[in-house]
């Protein structure tokens, strides 16, 4: 089920995707994962938002990616991933948006749950 959800301090709808998802999973405020995602940008040289940093800051705190199949049939929604996996926490990332999904339920700004995901991070 969707649950809107807006970690921003000031309440932004802004292109924070990647810090809001990762904040919701890891259970950070918005500024702690903020923070963490631009040290390791700064050290990689690259923005906090970019596929690589905020890959790079789940594994390091012991999350695990994994694929999901990009070209449908055999594609399958926000909406479905959470029904497939209702236990756990996990960001979903569809190539230019990211959400977190804890325990069957997303967690963004807007109801994205009819976005195809391409990869997933399991974080706990």
């Amino acid at each position: 089920m969707f649950v809107r959800c807006n970690p921003n301090p000031v309440g932004r709808e802004t292109g924070d995707c990647v810090i809001r998802a990762v904040a919701i999973a890891t259970d950070q405020s918005w500024r702690e994962a903020y923070w963490e995602l631009c040290r390791l940008g700064g050290i990689q040289g690259d923005l906090p938002n970019s596929n690589m940093v905020w890959g790079m800051y789940l594994k390091e705190i012991g999350g695990k990616q994994f694929l999901l199949p990009e070209s449908c049939p055999d594609c399958i929604t926000v909406r479905a991933f959470c029904e497939r996996y209702p236990v756990g926490v996990y960001v979903i990332g569809t190539g230019d948006h990211a959400v977190a999904c804890i325990d069957g339920d997303w967690y963004d700004i807007y109801d994205s749950g009819g976005m195809t995901p391409t990869y997933f991070w399991r974080v706990k």
